[in-house]
């Protein structure tokens, strides 16, 4: 039983652990793409200003302007594939791993102790169909040693 209570507390540790890397990727993946859209925010003002600028003194306006929003879409594009590489199931994997050991021996535990209980069933219908058959072996040895202790003496 004490192997069942210790592995129910592996198994609530574990997932304990789990959903705390679920949040820990979650703020992280969030933080990223405030960071991504605060940084693409800033940049694209100063960025498109700067290249817009340069690039209407040499090509016609549109093209220029064309060629500063592709280069915006292209860092937020960086930016957001950098947020979602968090992988929350390589985080997780070896935690989840002990918590699947834990179970795998809890439900071993369950299955002897259903063995047992089985057992005993079976061993009380015998005592039930054969109450004599089941206690004559007792019996028999107890006065068997009352008989020998009485031939010695």
């Amino acid at each position: 039983m004490n192997r069942i209570s210790r592995n129910i507390s592996i198994v609530l540790r574990a997932e304990r652990l789990i959903a705390q890397r679920h949040l820990a990727v979650l703020r992280r993946q969030t933080g990223l793409m405030a960071a991504a859209g605060i940084a693409a925010g800033v940049g694209l003002i100063m960025l498109n200003v700067s290249a817009y600028l340069a690039l209407s003194q040499t090509m016609p306006q549109p093209s220029a302007a064309l060629i500063v929003a592709l280069v915006n879409m292209a860092l937020a594009v960086l930016l957001v594939s950098l947020a979602n590489k968090s992988n929350v199931e390589q985080e997780t994997a070896p935690v989840t791993e002990v918590r699947d050991m834990a179970l795998e021996d809890i439900e071993a535990e369950m299955r002897g102790f259903a063995g047992e209980a089985k057992a005993t069933a079976d061993a009380v219908k015998k005592m039930a169909s054969d109450p004599f058959g089941a206690i004559a072996p007792g019996v028999a040895g107890t006065v068997a040693k009352a008989v020998i202790k009485n031939l010695k003496s």
